[in-house]
């Protein structure tokens, strides 16, 4: 039933974001419950180690990203929002990240994205980091 009260949307006068991995809006009344989800690295396990192959910090961020959100029993197609920092951002790795991006999410329930380029991030191994807005209705949480 959430799928319901999210409406993802891209405008006909906006350009097609499909293929970089985002939407333009995301609409969703207020009859549920939010969940922010503080920046997510690409270090791995609780010891936080990080290599230094972008691709590898990108699958682990999406991986943490999703621990986060089956903590609050939610999954990537709840997320309405996500902001996306890259260190020294490029065309290579904006293709990476849509590429690893879109084998989590479906093309209908892409969540509104910034992507902002930065010169370095918390640690120096940090490559990527990114936090989201998710959202979960009254309703399907009472269906559970």
């Amino acid at each position: 039933m959430s799928r319901k009260r999210l409406k993802f949307y891209n405008p006909e006068k906006l350009f097609n974001p499909t293929s970089f991995g985002f939407c333009h809006t995301v609409k969703t009344s207020a009859n549920g419950e939010f969940v922010f989800i503080s920046g997510q690295s690409g270090g791995e396990g609780l010891e936080h180690e990080l290599v230094e192959d972008f691709r590898r910090q990108v699958q682990v961020v999406l991986s943490n990203l999703d621990i986060a959100l089956k903590a609050h029993e939610m999954d990537f197609s709840d997320v309405v929002k996500i902001t996306v920092l890259i260190v020294q951002h490029d065309s290579d790795k904006l293709h990476i990240w849509s590429e690893e991006m879109l084998k989590r999410w479906s093309e209908e329930r892409l969540p509104a994205s910034t992507l902002i380029p930065v010169p370095r991030l918390a640690l120096d191994e940090m490559l990527i980091e990114v936090d989201a807005v998710a959202f979960k209705s009254e309703i399907s949480s009472s269906n559970k």
